[in-house]
């Protein structure tokens, strides 16, 4: 208890030194209601029918009635009508946090803790944009994430110093028409729904559910692939399909490590658990795709980031439908597969090819989803708007399967199960909404803006069963509110989450997780 109260004293002094930061104020910048990468750049953009979101007249008054966007970054012209330009757009997402770990967990060798406060470099990113003519576009991204006192780096379950700056996307681009954009590289025109396809920089609540990038770090790098995509829209219908490569998986398994042992000696067995992993040998291509079609204001489509919250700038409402298609992506063995101790003895000696000395079943990641997403202003004169979105997903990773995941997990080791880690994603349905809503401007006058949010996850995997047989559901609750400086450029967000612990799926029980994040992004 003594330390949960360590941890609101510590968020309420950072938030008020952030605030104090404020008081004398600089001449007025821009903010942003849809920054950074997921923002679309302020020059003019590849596609020239397409309006930038930085051409907003600046405002005159230190007031403005409403947010400006910010536009997206620190431009470079290259040519004197800036039709050639550079931008570049840097951020930091830095958490405090006080954790009630998951039961069992280290935070070093052979040390258990049971909670601890502690800080975390959740991403630190560098975008550069540049665009040669209205018809050529390139950028690269790159950046680290997830980095704790004990976990994140080079080793990263283990060592938590020189985490790895690696590529996020490498992409070059080229306008068709002004239907269709052709792209390859490393990118993020990912498929399935909004959410997968989100800006990391202006999320309604604090961070994303992760169970929108149900492949994260398996098939993919980061939730980026590589390969090539179409991207466009007709009329109020966007579009973006694309064709990667299958990572190999870092998610080590083996047909052997598919079942179990019982028995000794020459009555040794093997037997099926009939519980899909990731296929070591999966190399076919990965499909995926997303439309949405715009009943109102139309959203900037030049990057692949999508808006989280608007803060009252855009009326959008966007109902969207998506896919991924991995064929042969995970593989198992029934519980009819039963290996003697003589097949063992040759699996064994077989090594690396003991995926021909032990028959497996192969099975395709089929993943769908539907969302809906509506930004609108309340009350112009005060301010006030409204955010909500709702996605229901339909995951197929063949029977069984679920796998665990913890944003910047302050946990020791390799325990699936550690820190703060939960049920990420699955064969099964998932149902997540988020709702927040932005209070009228007087009441912080021209420094700040507060947003309340609360988020809702429900899922249900049918490999999360009690000992008796029955499913046992997925619940994750967030409730929280962003205090805005500058528009998402400069922000906290405090988040409080009743995290479930599946250490036990008899009995699940609640820990507390309360993080305060300081955001700046230019």
């Amino acid at each position: 208890m003594q330390k949960t109260r360590y941890a609101l004293v510590m968020s309420a002094l950072l938030s008020g030194t952030g605030a104090a930061a404020q008081v004398t104020p600089t001449p007025p910048v821009p903010t942003t209601p849809e920054p950074t990468p997921a923002q679309q750049p302020a020059t003019p953009p590849a596609n020239p029918q397409a309006p930038s979101v930085s051409q907003a007249p600046t405002p005159a008054a230190s007031q403005p009635a409403s947010p400006v966007p910010y536009g997206g970054g620190m431009r470079v012209n290259l040519s004197p009508d800036g039709s050639k330009y550079m931008r570049f757009i840097t951020w930091h997402q830095v958490w405090t946090r006080y954790t009630e770990n998951n039961t069992g967990t280290l935070r070093a060798p052979g040390k258990p803790q049971d909670s601890q406060v502690d800080f975390a470099l959740r991403r630190s990113r560098f975008l550069v944009l540049s665009q040669l003519n209205p018809r050529f576009m390139v950028y690269t991204h790159f950046g680290i994430n997830n980095q704790t006192a004990v976990s994140g780096g080079v080793n990263p379950t283990v060592d938590a110093k020189k985490p790895q700056l690696f590529v996020h996307e490498a992409v070059v681009e080229y306008k068709i028409n002004k239907y269709l954009d052709f792209g390859a590289g490393m990118h993020y025109q990912n498929g399935l729904s909004r959410l997968t396809r989100s800006s990391t920089l202006n999320f309604l609540s604090m961070d994303a559910p992760l169970t929108n990038w149900p492949i994260i770090e398996t098939a993919d790098q980061f939730a980026r692939g590589i390969g090539v995509y179409a991207k466009g829209r007709v009329s109020k219908l966007d579009y973006a399909f694309s064709v990667n490569e299958s990572f190999l998986t870092n998610q080590a398994s083996t047909p052997m490590g598919l079942g179990s042992m019982s028995g000794t000696g020459a009555n040794l067995i093997n037997t099926g658990s009939n519980v899909a992993q990731y296929n070591p040998q999966s190399t076919k291509h990965i499909y995926q795709g997303y439309v949405s079609w715009s009943l109102f204001d139309l959203e900037s489509n030049l990057l692949p980031f999508n808006v989280g919250s608007y803060l009252g700038t855009k009326r959008v409402l966007n109902f969207g439908g998506g896919f991924l298609y991995n064929p042969d992506g995970m593989y198992s063995r029934p519980n009819s597969s039963v290996l003697n101790a003589a097949d063992i003895a040759a699996a064994t000696a077989a090594g690396v090819n003991q995926f021909n000395a032990v028959p497996t079943r192969k099975h395709d990641i089929g993943l769908w989803a539907l969302d809906v997403f509506y930004d609108t202003p309340l009350n112009k004169e005060t301010g006030t708007a409204l955010t909500v979105y709702g996605v229901y997903y339909n995951y197929d990773f063949g029977p069984n399967h679920v796998r665990y995941i913890g944003a910047s997990n302050p946990g020791y080791g390799a325990n699936a199960l550690r820190g703060n880690a939960v049920p990420h994603s699955g064969t099964g349905n998932i149902g997540f909404v988020e709702a927040g809503y932005l209070l009228p401007k007087a009441l912080f006058g021209t420094k700040a803006r507060l947003q309340p949010y609360a988020s809702y996850l429900l899922a249900g995997y049918e490999g999360l069963r009690t000992s008796a047989g029955e499913r046992q559901n997925v619940h994750i609750a967030d409730l929280g509110a962003n205090l805005f400086l500058e528009g998402h450029n400069a922000k906290f967000t405090l988040n409080y989450r009743p995290r479930p612990d599946f250490t036990n799926v008899d009995d699940v029980k609640y820990r507390p997780e309360i993080t305060l994040q300081t955001q700046v992004f230019l």
